[in-house]
């Protein structure tokens, strides 16, 4: 769907050119955003880099681990429906220890391991299991100690005070979670109240079933 609305935007944008007679003028704004793309991308990867070896690090000298046992007691309020000792555990603390970091690149594979895990503890394969959704509203608004990404960007654009978003960005975060969190609770009563559904059949229709004894 993401793909369809952007294809949209972009012939409409071509067609309003060529009527208006500023053809040109898409044509150099599309290289200029290529350009532009570019520069960022080598300006984020020296900071990215950066961190990414800091969080090697904080990995290798057990930092990581000490974070994952304090967000433990967090982890397991969250995910109820989680063995303790699951691999599924160990995915979603480093994801959102990554995520505190504003890690969000080394958050995402994490996050898809994560899943991957939850997904065998899955009843019904064909949808989301309760931890899973929680997973996802946790990742998608998760609190941020250090924008890392962000703070890089600004640096690559000359921003006079690049860290100032610092404050602004832990408040948001953090309003973020607690309505993440709060939706998620209500729907989990909501689910559980309701009653998972029963998983659907896998086998012949029933129609075929009996006509397959007649005959």
């Amino acid at each position: 769907m993401i793909n369809i609305i952007w294809l949209a935007l972009i012939l409409i944008g071509f067609v309003f050119a060529a009527v208006q007679g500023n053809i040109e003028t898409v044509t150099s704004a599309a290289f200029d955003g290529a350009k532009t793309g570019v520069t960022v991308c080598f300006g984020l990867i020296s900071v990215l880099v950066f961190w990414l070896g800091m969080m090697k690090l904080a990995e290798d000298s057990g930092l990581l681990q000490k974070i994952a046992k304090l967000l433990s007691p967090i982890v397991r309020f969250l995910f109820p429906d989680v063995p303790k000792n699951h691999p599924a555990m160990g995915y979603i603390l480093s994801n959102m220890s990554a995520n505190l970091l504003g890690l969000g690149n080394a958050a995402t594979p994490m996050g898809i391991k994560a899943m991957q895990e939850l997904q065998t503890l899955n009843p019904d394969k064909s949808a989301a299991s309760p931890a899973m959704c929680t997973l996802l509203a946790l990742n998608t608004a998760s609190i941020t100690i250090i924008p890392t990404t962000l703070i890089a960007i600004r640096m690559n654009y000359q921003s006079a005070n690049p860290t100032e978003i610092v404050g602004t960005t832990l408040a948001a975060t953090m309003v973020a979670t607690l309505a993440a969190v709060a939706a998620d609770r209500y729907y989990r009563r909501k689910f559980l109240k309701r009653g998972p559904k029963p998983p659907v059949p896998t086998g012949p229709p029933l129609s075929a079933a009996k006509s397959d004894a007649k005959g």
